[in-house]
């Protein structure tokens, strides 16, 4: 039976085309690889104005002719979104295939879904009617260029550290960003009651996105359903950290990232190599969203009926707590938040799930993922042992140094803190409670001055020595690399240790048979001195600015914003413009890090070639 001959010209012709194409493509693949670089960066623009625009659109009240001006805008990032779709589909389509995810690919198909009501109008007779109905609507373009602009804005970012920028610096500049963007977030009308200051608006998008929870309005009587939603955003936003979303996105959704770039990623988020990076990512993402789904549960159970609320309010109140507990924000959606009399009074089981939450973002994202491996390890032995297969040689050291140091340090400042504050508040601010009651407030409080601002009991009525432990508290702060303050455990530990070693006259600081690092001494030395000098220049300016305050609650203030711990003995609504924008800066300079914000200013530099002669100086 013979051949087709108009099969045999079509692959003819097909095969014509292919390798013209080909030698086009080789041929012009400067060009074209320029032209694809031009079009990216218009897509990178056209996501931000998409952003700001459909902000913009959903955020605020518009007459007919505002509505057909962002609808334009709209419609033109869309095309633009389309153009670099396409251009790169048809001219740089290997390269494309490679680095594109499914997720990616998802997105783009969206994008190029909406063509369908550009190059064809909608019918009057629809063949599928539902789904002909949902892509001719905006219900389905707004989502689509959406998401498109969050996964191109991403990995925009997360580009960025391949071109050897630093990373401290670009770490700084998201968090300031995303705090601008909060504010005018929170300043749309539809998120708030009666409308907000941009002061106040900007104080508390800068206490959400450092988690902080120091505020200068009532939450709960200020900000609408949608305000407490971007509020929310914000927090889980700070509380992860900026790059850790951004690296997501960029990486899960677009796989196509420099070596450089994943490097620096790999150090943010303490991942032990490259190949691991996305799936240490996916495991902080998705521990944080378990955890908090947990705590939301169970902060439910605890209130169910207390509060005298329905049960969407219930709902909405222990997904809130829950999000803001782990990550040691301490914002509230209701009136007296956690000190609220019908929690007060209740059976106290809604203070140990917070305080479970606090220590669980508090412990830091490195402990967590050691602790993964550490599952993964006995869990990798068990079934050795069950099946009889494979080596049996246990790992020499499944919990690393940071993790032991961490974990006995936490320990050690949780039980007495505990004690401390039971004793000191035994017949003050605890007065009239059972000593069950007493006890679990006393833990409960142990955790709050370490970054949740959380308050049960108000901390205006304390004891001066309790103020100073709370103070010291806020200091110490939680673990590196988590979502709580302060100057971290690992950094307290660190100096307690090389106290030790020069006590006792040794050349090595050292702890369960590790010797620590002369540069991580160094580096916990300079974090300790800087915030030391931090403090007093921050508690001598707003004492300055605020005469009539009162000692004892600006030292307590500066001491909240500064290692964003949120408490405050209840002046913080009574700050000035002056200080509330000083109180921003300092807990801006308490999220991002002292030494991180320097380095990202200085930049890092080599020792000169010349070696000089060592000498002592007199050290008593």
């Amino acid at each position: 039976m013979g051949k087709n001959p108009t099969l045999q010209k079509l692959k003819q012709r097909w095969h014509i085309a292919k390798h013209a194409y080909l030698r086009f493509t080789c041929r012009f693949t400067s060009a074209i690889r320029a032209i694809s670089n031009v079009t990216g960066a218009a897509a990178f623009v056209a996501s931000v104005v998409c952003i700001v625009g459909l902000i913009i659109y959903f955020g605020f009240e518009h007459t007919p002719a505002e509505n057909r001006f962002l609808g334009r805008l709209l419609r033109v990032s869309q095309i633009v979104f389309l153009i670099n779709i396409i251009y790169n589909l048809v001219f740089n389509f290997r390269q494309t295939i490679n680095r594109t995810r499914i997720i990616k690919w998802v997105v783009d198909i969206g994008v190029l879904a909406t063509l369908l009501p550009l190059a064809y109008p909608h019918p009057e007779n629809p063949w599928i009617p539902f789904l002909e109905k949902l892509l001719y609507s905006n219900a389905f373009l707004f989502p689509v260029l959406a998401a498109y602009s969050a996964v191109d804005v991403s990995y925009g970012v997360v580009k960025m550290l391949g071109k050897r920028t630093n990373p401290s610096l670009i770490l700084s500049v998201s968090f300031l960003l995303f705090i601008i963007v909060g504010a005018f977030l929170l300043m749309m009308p539809k998120c708030t009651v009666q409308g907000i200051s941009f002061v106040d608006s900007l104080f508390v998008a800068t206490s959400a996105v450092c988690i902080t929870g120091l505020t200068t309005v009532d939450v709960s009587q200020t900000f609408t359903p949608t305000g407490l939603i971007v509020l929310a955003v914000l927090i889980q936003t700070g509380g992860l950290g900026v790059m850790t979303f951004t690296s997501f996105f960029a990486l899960f959704f677009s796989g196509d990232t420099s070596i450089y770039s994943q490097l620096m990623v790999k150090d943010m988020i303490y991942s032990k190599t490259i190949n691991a990076l996305l799936p240490t990512l996916l495991y902080i993402l998705g521990f944080t969203l378990v955890i908090e789904a947990f705590g939301a549960v169970a902060i439910f159970l605890c209130v169910h009926g207390t509060l005298g609320m329905t049960t969407e309010q219930e709902a909405v109140f222990s997904a809130f707590h829950s999000l803001s507990a782990f990550c040691n924000a301490g914002f509230s959606n209701i009136e007296g938040g956690l000190s609220n009399p019908l929690l007060l009074h209740s059976d106290q089981s809604v203070y140990l799930v917070a305080s479970s939450l606090i220590l669980a973002g508090g412990i830091g994202f490195p402990i967590l993922v050691n602790f993964k491996t550490a599952i993964g390890h006995r869990c990798s032995r068990l079934w050795q042992r069950l099946t009889r297969t494979g080596g049996r040689k246990k790992q020499a050291h499944i919990y690393d140094l940071n993790t032991k140091i961490v974990l006995v340090t936490t320990a050690f400042v949780t039980i007495a803190s505990t004690l401390l504050f039971l004793l000191f508040e035994y017949d003050n601010a605890l007065a009239g409670m059972t000593l069950r009651d007493k006890i679990i407030q006393s833990v409960f409080n142990s955790f709050v001055p370490r970054s949740s601002g959380f308050s049960s009991v108000n901390p205006a009525g304390f004891l001066n020595i309790t103020l100073i432990m709370f103070v010291v508290l806020m200091w110490i702060g939680g673990a590196s690399q988590s979502t709580a303050g302060g100057i971290k455990v690992n950094t307290l530990a660190a100096m307690i240790l090389n106290l030790k070693a020069v006590v006792l006259g040794r050349d090595r600081v050292t702890a369960f048979r590790r010797t620590i690092s002369v540069p991580s001494l160094r580096r916990a030395h300079a974090v300790i001195g800087l915030s030391v000098l931090a403090y007093i220049f921050y508690a001598m300016l707003i004492m300055w600015l605020e005469p009539d305050l009162g000692t004892r609650a600006l030292l307590y203030e500066a001491a909240s914003a500064l290692f964003t711990v949120g408490s405050s003995l209840g002046i913080t609504p009574m700050l000035g413009t002056s200080s509330k924008i000083l109180l921003c800066t300092a807990m801006f300079l308490g999220r991002v890090g002292i030494i991180s914000l320097l380095i990202g200013i200085v930049g890092t530099h080599t020792d000169p070639p010349a070696r000089y002669p060592s000498d002592n100086i007199i050290i008593n």
